[in-house]
This record gives C-alpha cells, structure tokens and sequence, in this order.
C-alpha cells in the first residue's frame, strides 16, 4: 500500500494546499436490506457474463427437475481460481456430501472457531468475518437462512453484501476447491461444517475469482457485511480517548479489525511477541476488567484479539494464556469474561501493550439505516445520511488533487449545508467516506485501487459564486478540511467538527485523467443538504415549427437497437447503462443520435 499525504511547499500562501508523497429476540432484517438486488440485475452495478440469477427460482427449477444447481456464472474450473497465478497443487471441486458424511451448514451454531484460514492470502476477510459472527441480526443479513443442506437442498446457497450504496444477493452451487479431499480455503474447525466456506465462495463471485482475494483491508470487507462506514486509526496518531472510542464502538456492535505493518522482506513474519506482521486479527471483546492486587483495587483496559489462523500464533506477553497476571483477577470475572487458555489463536492483551505493538486500527461503524424498530422507539439516535455516485472521466471530471491547480477544479464538487450544530457544542460533526468502485473485481485486468483523496471548501458567500467554483475560487482560498492521506485504497474516510454553514467537497485522484467511477457518502448527526454543485441544465419548450429529424441511417438504427436491448421492455436506463450508450454512439462516430436518445430518455 502506499498513501500520500499532505505537506507545506511553495510560497506559505494560506492556498497552497500541496500535496506531498510521503511513506506510508433478533430483529433478522435492517431496512436498508428492503430493497435487494440480484447481481446482475439492473441498479446492482454489477453485470454479470450471462443471465441474471434468482436464487428462489433456480432453486424450484432444480428441485423440479431432480438435478444439482451448477453455477455457468462461477464455474468450477481455474477461470473461478485465478486470473495471473495457478494455485500450486492440483484442484479439484467437490461438493459438501463428496467431502463429509454428515454435510451441514452449522454445527451446534457459528462462532468465530469456525473461521480457520487455508492457502489464500485473505486474513482480512477473515478477521471481518469472525467479527461477524458476533452479531447474529448482521450475520443472518449476510446468510439468509432459507437455506440448508436438508430441506430443499438443490446444490444452490445465496448471500448478500453490500455493494457501493447497494445490498446484492449472490448466488453460488456449493461445490468447492479441495486437495485430496480436504478444502483448501476457507474452512472450519469442523470437517462436515461449511457456511465459512461457501461465504468465502460468494465473495470471490462477487469479485471474478479466489485469487481476486489476495490482499486488502478487514474495513473493507467489514463494510460489504454490515453497509457501514469505518475509521481508520494509524496507531502512533491516536486521539487520547481511544479507548473510550474502543468501547463506545464495541458496546454499539460495530466491527472492530487491526494489524501490524508488514515487514517488507518478509512475508507474515512473526514477532518475538507471538504477533504476525501484515496479518489481520479481529478484536472480540473491549473491557475494564476488576482487578485485585495486593493492597490495591482497580480496573484495567484489556482487549481480546483474534488470530484468523486459528492456531498456536498467539501473543505471549502480559495477560496472554497462563500469564501470572490473571491470579489478579477475581474468579467471577473470569466467568464473565469466558476466560480459556486454548490453542485457538485468541488472546488478551492490555491496551497499553496493544498501542505500542499494533500499527493500524480499523473501526467499521454500522449503517445509519442499521436501527431496528425496537432502536428507534428506544429513543437510540441515528445518522443522517447524504450519498452521491460519481465518476472521474479523462479530459473532463479527472482533474487530480490541488497540486494541479489548472485542472483541479475539473473534478466533481458537491455542496453541503450544515444548519444545526450538535447537541453537546457549536459545531456540526461530519464523517465523510470517499470510497472508488470496482477495483477488486477488475484485478483481473490490471486495475489496482487508485489513489484518491478529498478536499472542503467553506463558501462564505455560496449565492456570489459560480456552479461550479472555477479556477479562481482554489487560486485564492484554502480548505478548511481535507483526507488524512491520498492513499490506494477502495476507501478514505474522516470525522471533522464543521461550524454550520455552506461547505463544498471535492473528491479527486491524485493524479490527473486516472479515470474510475466513486461513491460519496456524508454523515451527520444532524439533518444536511447536499446537492452536486454544478450549474442546472434544463431543456425549454420545443418549436413546433422545428422539422421532424429525416430519417435514421444504418449506424443510428445499430444505436437504437443497442439502447433497446440495454434499456429492455421499460425503456429505462440507469447512469451506468446510459454511459455505455453514449460509448457505443460515439464509436460509431454520429453525434446525431443524441436527439434519439433524448427522445426515449425524456418521452
């Protein structure tokens, strides 16, 4: 990974905002899950190589006709492994009843035992989803339980993640990688248990392929389970109530990663604490724990981590298994903390010890629209929420960051006011998440995550200035907020405390003409209105005395059919669809069929 972050150059003009590289009984349903889309199927964003795919209806069908689903979206050959590097040992794809005798999706539950890393470099799903199972509403989101390998088991599974803004239901058949008989990834301490395994399979569809898994972040992979926005903390610039934030997170269930920077000449290379470097673990549990010394009472901040690997690699300093430290604590806290010394890969460690030893933390919080019914008549606060869909495009909205004043304004700018500030002080608290679409599934062809970043803008005056700020207002005012870092990855993400009034926020690549496509999500803890600060394009009143268009040629009929067939029986397309219109138009090279598509688009 690698990031850039922000530093002085130049004149020490107040907007000189340069740019420098630097080292780097449960509610089962949310209602941001009420509206499902099927992957593939228009508004998922996603598109998949053939027909879009009905988890309930391909279930029928099978069961109708006596057969097991077989996937043609995800086969089981090598296009479903990799797309660079062919696995080491030879593969073979069984199904759950060719690998156990007793296949079942659970036994006695699912817990964070149950997920037990195999040959993929994937630690970071991993540590997200044992952090998963700790929430059983979050978990039963992601899993439906419409499902088993007894009641109407047709060979076919379906999970959900949360996709850029949207939730999409991903159907898999259940026949897996193994060596000799055994799995080779993802699996659980059980032989015959394989909801892990068949959660690891649907993310890798989701995503073109296993080896699409290599590699990444636990906060990003906690956000596709839960559509939450999560926090980054690197760990030698924490705030100092971070414990505080610790256990207002745990008590409110979000999701809770960490990891140590890796050692670039080694790969996992282990500590002579126990920790492994570049290595995901996910936090279990955040605590005060009583303790009792001699002649001394108290409480100490303990955490209790989670090594994905399962094993022996535990930590093995203070207030590890066995460590003398633990005859200080009384035995009912020991129950209460369900305190084991197993060989499982968890561990305790103090918080003292967990800020000098881990580099990174990674807080996912959930999804404003994450209160259940009983929440809200609890009188439990939620977010508001603004979200915005985006694209840098070469030549036209990839402008690059502020170190390229000619084309900075370019870029996208989005208008928020802020009107009532919190209720603990004057100003107004904002979290604004920057996150670029797609990069992982597009691996395969040679497109890693982009380095992006964001900048805001206060518009004392907003109704003086134009749609959208040009060129002048960057040259002579600073930002008054900005990202930590331009950094790589899928998401950037950062708390202000704004006083109320009109801000503006730019999103942008590092680099100017790196094209992708960005979702931008704002929350408040008050109302906020946000609009796209752009100038309004509207179409007047056609005259009547404007002849018809003369009749279509050959090429125009080719761009008529294409829109057809994009836009099916309902005429209707979405941004995404639209632009692979306008591609096809323009390839053809006629600038005429914009009356064309207006004509569907608008009638």
């Amino acid at each position: 990974m690698s990031y850039y972050g922000y530093g002085d150059h130049g004149d020490g003009g107040g907007a000189e905002d340069v740019f420098v590289k630097t080292a780097a009984e449960i509610k089962r349903f949310l209602p941001s899950l009420f509206n499902i889309k099927v992957l593939g199927e228009k508004g998922s964003g996603f598109r998949p190589r053939g027909e879009v795919q009905d988890f309930n209806t391909l279930r029928r069908e099978c069961l109708a006709a006596g057969r097991l689903f077989e996937d043609p979206e995800f086969p089981a050959n090598d296009s479903s492994l990799y797309f660079s590097r062919r696995p080491d040992r030879y593969i073979e794809w069984k199904r759950p009843m060719e690998i156990a005798d007793d296949p079942q999706l659970f036994v006695e539950g699912f817990s964070r035992f149950d997920v037990q890393q195999g040959e993929l470099g994937d630690c970071w799903l991993l540590a997200a989803v044992a952090n998963l199972t700790m929430h059983q509403n979050l978990f039963f989101q992601v899993m439906p339980e419409d499902q088993s390998f007894e009641e109407n088991y047709a060979g076919i599974f379906h999970f959900r993640f949360w996709q850029y803004g949207r939730w999409v239901d991903v159907v898999i058949d259940d026949r897996l990688p193994t060596c000799r008989g055994e799995l080779v990834y993802l699996h659980s301490a059980e032989n015959n248990e394989f909801w892990s395994a068949l959660l690891e399979k649907a993310y890798a569809k989701l995503h073109g392929s296993y080896e699409a898994l290599k590699g990444g972040s636990t906060c990003e992979a906690m956000e596709d389970f839960t559509g939450g926005v999560t926090e980054m903390y690197q760990m030698d610039q924490t705030p100092p109530n971070l414990f505080n934030i610790l256990l207002k997170a745990f008590e409110r269930n979000s999701l809770l990663g960490c990891s140590i920077e890796p050692d670039p000449n080694v790969v996992e290379a282990e500590t002579p604490q126990g920790l492994i470097r570049g290595h995901a673990y996910s936090i279990t549990q955040v605590k005060n724990v009583e303790i009792h010394m001699p002649n001394r009472y108290g409480t100490i901040p303990l955490l209790r981590l989670r090594n994905p690997w399962g094993n022996e690699a535990e930590w093995n300093g203070p207030w590890s298994d066995q460590s003398p430290e633990w005859r200080f604590i009384p035995d009912h806290e020991k129950e209460e903390l369900g305190l084991t010394f197993d060989m499982d890969g968890e561990f305790w460690m103090s918080f003292h010890d967990f800020t000098r030893h881990f580099t990174q933390l990674e807080i996912c919080n959930l999804n404003p629209d994450s209160l259940t019914t009983d929440d809200i008549s609890a009188g439990k606060k939620r977010w508001e929420m603004s979200v915005f869909e985006g694209e840098w495009v070469r030549g036209v909205t990839a402008g690059g960051c502020r170190n390229f004043l000619e084309t900075f304004w370019h870029n996208p700018q989005y208008r928020i006011t802020l009107e009532c500030p919190d209720e603990d002080d004057d100003k107004c608290t904002v979290i604004i998440a920057l996150m670029q679409k797609n990069r992982r599934a597009q691996r395969r062809m040679g497109a890693d995550c982009l380095t992006i970043g964001f900048a805001i803008y206060h518009l004392e005056y907003p109704e003086r200035l134009p749609k959208p700020l040009d060129i002048n207002f960057f040259k002579y005012n600073a930002s008054v907020g900005r990202s930590p870092a331009f950094i790589n990855l899928r998401e950037v993400t950062c708390r202000f405390k704004l006083p109320p009034g009109v801000y503006c926020i730019v999103p942008s690549t590092f680099d100017p003409n790196e094209e992708g496509e960005f979702l931008l999500r704002i929350f408040s803890e008050n109302k906020n209105n946000m609009e796209e600060n752009d100038e309004e394009v509207g179409i007047g009143d056609v005259d009547d005395r404007v002849p018809d268009e003369p009749e279509e040629d050959r090429n125009t009929e080719k761009v008529r059919e294409f829109f057809k067939k994009l836009a099916g029986p309902d005429l209707e397309v979405d941004w995404m669809e639209l632009k692979d219109i306008l591609d096809f138009a323009m390839r053809k090279g006629k600038c005429c069929v914009c009356a064309l598509l207006t004509r569907y688009i608008f009638t």
